[in-house]
Parts: structure tokens; C-alpha cells; sequence
């Protein structure tokens, strides 16, 4: 297992989540087949917008898809960057 760093967490102006690790990248993420997409210009993992789950549940499924597709853990630090993630949420991805 390997593990990285989450640079930022955020939702875009497509009300899509996105998780950007610190160095790893995830180009083939797609074959997993798990509506978990790869941002190769942005560097960042995505979801869908939430249509049936919550954000929340987009996040724990991208933490979890990478780990058991690529055997990488992606931790948030104190250094995490936070763009346009309610408070509520923000609580949530840390206790977790």
C-alpha cells in the first residue's frame, strides 16, 4: 500500500466533487467503472454531481476505489485545501 496526501478537496462550478492528491495520479481510474473520473489537466480525481448520494458518499467511494484499484491511501492533513465545501461536509471528511 502506498499512501498521498490530499492537496484539496473542493466542489466545482459543475457541482462536481474533486479530490486532488499531492503527487499521485490516477489516469486509468475510468476502467474501475465506478463513476470515478481523472482530471489529467486539473490533476484530480471527480465525481458526478450527486444525484442519489450526497457528497459525503462521493467522497468516501473515490477513498475507497483508489485504495482497492490502485492500493493507495489518500489522507487529509492540516494542509488540506478547502474550496467551496460546506462546513457540515468538511466535519464529516475529517472525523472520518
Amino acid at each position: 500500500m502506498t499512501t498521498d496526501k490530499i492537496f484539496e478537496i473542493g466542489i466545482d462550478k459543475q457541482e462536481r466533487l474533486f479530490i486532488k492528491p499531492e503527487t499521485q495520479t490516477f489516469e486509468y481510474i475510468y476502467r474501475a467503472a465506478a463513476e470515478v473520473g481523472w482530471d489529467n489537466k486539473a490533476k484530480v480525481l471527480f465525481s458526478p454531481m450527486p444525484r442519489v448520494w450526497n457528497y459525503y458518499m462521493w467522497y468516501r467511494h473515490i477513498i475507497d476505489i483508489v485504495k482497492n484499484e490502485y492500493g493507495c491511501i489518500l489522507n487529509v492533513t492540516v494542509e488540506t485545501k478547502w474550496t467551496n465545501i460546506p462546513h457540515e461536509l468538511k466535519e464529516q471528511i475529517v472525523m472520518t
